[in-house]
């Protein structure tokens, strides 16, 4: 790669397959959230994030330092913890089932 085109081209690949890993991670999130709506946990769990960071950090061989990584992360947490919540509020949202055969066909 000798040119500023090709470095270009490059980004441009990167940044597709992380938009298909952001979001494959943001349905891992939307399944959390649909856990955690049916076990009552928290959304935010700050020990759960102190584990992220350390992983990420773990695995950081640079050039972006881990304070900068970090950031990114944190942007990224937050956007997940907003999936979670949208997740758990539309099952809040939805109609409590009587159990009856007429329901479930209609609902279905």
């Amino acid at each position: 790669m000798d040119s500023i085109i090709d470095w270009r081209k490059k980004i441009d690949e990167l940044d597709r397959k992380l938009v298909e890993l952001i979001n494959e991670r943001a349905r891992c999130a939307q399944e959390i959230g649909r856990l955690k709506r049916n076990t009552e946990m928290p959304i935010y769990e700050p020990d759960r994030e102190r584990t992220i960071f350390e992983n990420v950090h773990r695995v950081n061989q640079g050039p972006l330092p881990d304070r900068e990584l970090t950031r990114i992360y944190e942007r990224l947490i937050d956007v997940m913890r907003k999936l979670q919540e949208d997740e758990i509020r539309s099952g809040e949202q939805r109609p409590r089932s009587t159990g009856t055969e007429l329901e479930a066909e209609v609902n279905d």
